[in-house]
């Protein structure tokens, strides 16, 4: 796949142009986003993300087209499980609702810059070193044997590197001042948790984004196609948020086929590398029948969820629990005698000015 240098220029002019028009359209006048306005962006974005798709078709072919559609779905589902962390970093904040999408938009853009840097190690490590499809394929069979045995890992905003390191050096309040990044206590300029929030979510991501992203190489080795598919999922993952956050709780077996999903690509990775390492005559399994795959375990990984919860409303009170102990855990954050990331130089904030 040959992608000119300016082919790239164009595709981030276009990606920055969508993302003022969200920070535009949506954050000139804050407000609780709700299921209809929420609707209607999810759909303007998984359009774009098709209509993006098949103009690879027309320009590269039917191949890459086929490897953008399974990287961007592969990526979507399983960013749906960020959502999770996304709704229990909100309630460790206390974002107020009509602030929210601008807390995920800046968060998300975060995140796309430092998945950036990761498709690029990637993409160079796998040309250079053919046994990197080894351990990518490794690392996703062990995830998702930990996605199948419940361990997702924890998601307190306190145990964040770099929340803590801003919380260290940064004075910072307990108090939002509307959707300000910066306001003045007491005639001085502090952090307000506005950017702690951003911070948060972005880097937060990364993990995931270790699990994913050598998913998505599974698929694809063009890093062209392995970052726009990682865009058009975390531009609309946003608003999926606010779609389906209510709804995360029936999906009671996600994980189940979030781990079936990961579990496949890594043997799938595993065997090309197999393939191309040595002489043995093993089988390689094609994009499109790994697209099949994915389609068809997300579907039945939906139905199934929604079918449990349905016979035994129990389930989700099950659900609801865990979150609301996550919550409660990130809210108690660090040990009384330890400083709280976050909040270092302003233990007692004065209202702000």
């Amino acid at each position: 796949m040959d992608v000119s240098f300016w082919v790239w220029i164009a595709t981030l002019a276009g990606l920055t142009g969508v993302i003022l028009l969200d920070l535009l359209l949506v954050d000139a006048h804050p407000h609780a986003f709700g299921p209809k306005e929420a609707t209607r962006w999810v759909i303007f974005y998984v359009a774009l993300a098709i209509a993006f798709g098949i103009g690879i078709h027309f320009v590269w072919g039917a191949t890459y087209s086929t490897q953008f559609f399974a990287g961007y779905i592969t990526e979507y589902s399983l960013s749906v499980d960020n959502l999770f962390v996304f709704i229990i970093i909100m309630s460790a904040f206390a974002v107020p609702r009509e602030h929210q999408h601008r807390v995920l938009l800046v968060g998300v853009v975060i995140a796309l810059i430092l998945r950036g840097i990761l498709i690029a190690i990637g993409a160079a490590a796998l040309s250079a070193f053919s046994v990197t499809f080894y351990f990518f394929g490794a690392l996703l069979i062990y995830t998702a044997f930990r996605l199948a045995k419940g361990d997702e890992g924890g998601a307190d905003p306190a145990d964040n590197p770099m929340v803590k390191l801003a919380g260290r050096f940064l004075p910072t309040t307990e108090h939002y001042d509307g959707s300000k990044l910066v306001t003045r206590v007491d005639g001085r300029r502090v952090v307000t948790p506005m950017l702690m929030v951003m911070i948060a979510i972005g880097t937060t991501d990364v993990i995931f984004a270790l699990d994913s992203i050598p998913a998505i190489f599974g698929l694809t080795q063009e890093a062209y196609l392995v970052f726009t598919a990682n865009a058009f999922a975390l531009m609309g993952l946003r608003q999926l948020f606010f779609l389906v956050k209510g709804l995360l709780e029936k999906l009671v077996y996600l994980s189940y086929g979030l781990a079936v999903i990961l579990g496949f690509i890594g043997v799938k990775l595993i065997l090309h590398a197999l393939h191309t390492t040595t002489s043995l005559q093993v089988p390689e399994i094609s994009t499109g029948l790994s697209l099949i795959v994915i389609l068809v375990v997300l579907l039945i990984t939906t139905v199934v969820s929604l079918i449990a919860v349905r016979r035994n409303p129990g389930l989700i009170s099950g659900a609801q629990a865990v979150v609301h102990e996550r919550e409660v855990q990130s809210r108690m954050g660090p040990e009384p005698d330890e400083e709280r990331p976050g909040r270092a130089g302003d233990e007692h904030p004065d209202q702000e000015d």
